[in-house]
């Protein structure tokens, strides 16, 4: 069964697939064995930063490693945050790193054209919807600015939430999904992403919430699923009442990144950081996102 047929019975069932980031590589083998013993459905991905500023490899080794524990109805491979500007304000040279996802068999993929004019990141989303929807994969993108992976301290939180700031515009957002065609649209509405940057990453991520009326709208104007970047740290309420607005798609790092760090810090072991890794995945889809056992609903064969 595809990805894109899989979100759209997630969108029906008013669920969200959890996707899980891969900073460091031993990562993915607990991250895939605690979805297995969940029976549970999740994305495994990487983003640029990790293997930029963490110890992903970039998409080959993910690939590779990834070819190691693959389960096909439990787990699928998705390229994250690919950035046409990245978080330090460098251009990347973004098109060649799709087509190698695409030739390594990522089945989604991500755009992030977010610091870019309206304009241009309409059409840079496009050129890379022209490329992945001619192998039928489908397209991530982003509109709004969900902050946090950028250099420097952030804003207070509350003055972020309070003005809005950054929220993706609905009308932006309409007009964004008719011309590029993407297939799913991570959008700003109070979210936030974990901080990477260089004595931030450690940090303890603050407690965000969610503006579900702008969910609302932006889910009524879109007409497509929608995705929570930046979804460690949300309240459960918020997150849960989001998954009933429209989010089918929810991005978790820095709830499993920072056992992981924690668990080598102390032990240097890797097996003890797998395990931290392990526990808090299935922490994640049995208690706080309440998914687990429900693999044969999203991607089993229709007969069941």
């Amino acid at each position: 069964m595809l990805v894109a047929e899989i979100f759209q019975r997630a969108r029906a069932l008013g669920v969200a697939i959890p996707a899980f980031n891969i900073p460091y590589l031993p990562m993915l083998e607990a991250v895939v064995q605690a979805v297995v013993a969940q029976d549970s459905f999740a994305l495994v991905e990487v983003a640029r930063p990790e293997w930029i500023k963490f110890e992903a490899g970039g998409p080959a080794a993910v690939a590779a490693e990834f070819a190691r524990w693959r389960s096909p109805d439990h787990v699928r491979l998705h390229l994250d945050h690919i950035p046409v500007i990245d978080e330090d304000g460098q251009r990347v040279d973004y098109l060649p790193i799709f087509q190698e996802a695409l030739d390594l068999g990522y089945e989604s993929v991500m755009v992030d054209g977010s610091r870019l004019p309206l304009e241009e990141n309409i059409r840079a989303t496009r050129q890379v919807v022209d490329l992945a929807h001619a192998r039928n994969t489908p397209v991530e993108a982003e509109l709004g600015a969900v902050l946090g992976h950028e250099a420097g301290e952030p804003p207070p939180y509350e003055v972020l939430f309070a003005s809005g700031r950054g929220f993706t515009a609905v009308d932006e957002a309409r007009r964004f999904v008719q011309e590029t065609q993407c297939d799913w649209l991570s959008v700003a509405i109070g979210n936030i992403h974990g901080a990477i940057a260089v004595g931030r990453k450690d940090q303890k991520k603050v407690q965000a919430r969610l503006n579900l009326e702008h969910l609302d709208r932006l889910a009524q104007a879109t007409q497509i699923p929608l995705v929570l970047h930046g979804g460690s740290g949300i309240q459960q309420a918020y997150v849960l009442d989001a998954m009933r607005h429209g989010i089918v798609k929810i991005n978790v790092g820095t709830e499993i990144r920072q056992p992981y760090e924690v668990a080598m810090k102390a032990s240097g072991s890797v097996a003890q950081a797998q395990q931290a890794v392990y526990e808090r995945t299935a922490w994640v889809l049995r208690d706080f996102l309440g998914i687990h056992g429900l693999r044969a609903r999203l991607a089993a064969p229709a007969s069941l």
